[in-house]
């Protein structure tokens, strides 16, 4: 059988060497006797489509049924979510390519494969649920005791008061524009007519 192989390493893990994953997945396509026909390796977190560049081009070389399975070490080097893994297995079984995990042993080729694959993805979503559920429960909590959910705002950054002086002063004589503003403020652009034209006690 004629194999892809993906391997993806985060670029928070800096320890982490693709080759490691690679190496694996050649020795099980090995034992299984299967011809890798190509590897496809990203150096990027699961959730950042724009720079998962092989694996859209992973996608494309497989709509060109260029090989009849999918390699990967684990479920999280491929899918960033239960939803992404059902959609994407929903498009490869409908061109004829399955999925394989080494680590886990999954293989959609076969029922219960397929079976095991959807109970893990069923607790896991089910787990999501209840964490979810957990921190909603948290926030609420806090709120009621009078904790500030969310990011602190802009007048209360440590340096801000100073900065403030400064950046008003240039604006006002003209020497720099708001986009400069909002950059030396390390705040958006839609925030700084609220700061130029909030209410005088909320600024330094």
């Amino acid at each position: 059988m004629r194999v892809a192989a993906y391997a993806r390493v985060s670029t928070s893990d800096r320890d982490q060497n693709p080759e490691t994953q690679l190496l694996a997945l050649r020795d099980f396509a090995r034992s299984q006797g299967w011809e890798i026909v190509g590897e496809f390796v990203d150096r990027a977190p699961a959730n950042d489509q724009l720079h998962r560049t092989e694996w859209r081009r992973l996608l494309d070389e497989g709509a060109r049924a260029h090989f009849q399975a999918v390699l990967v070490f684990k479920l999280d080097r491929a899918f960033r979510s239960v939803k992404h893994m059902h959609d994407t297995l929903g498009v490869w079984e409908a061109q004829g390519i399955g999925f394989v995990s080494a680590r886990e042993g999954f293989d959609t080729r076969t029922a219960l494969g397929r079976l095991l694959l959807n109970l893990l993805a069923s607790l896991a979503e089910f787990e999501l649920e209840v964490l979810s559920e957990r921190v909603r429960a948290g926030m609420d909590r806090a709120r009621g005791e009078g904790v500030h959910i969310g990011r602190p705002p802009v007048t209360a950054r440590p340096g801000f008061a100073e900065r403030w002086r400064g950046v008003r002063a240039d604006l006002d004589a003209g020497r720099i524009s708001r986009g400069e503003a909002a950059r030396r403020l390390n705040c958006g652009y839609a925030s700084l007519p609220r700061l130029l034209h909030g209410q005088p006690s909320a600024l330094p």
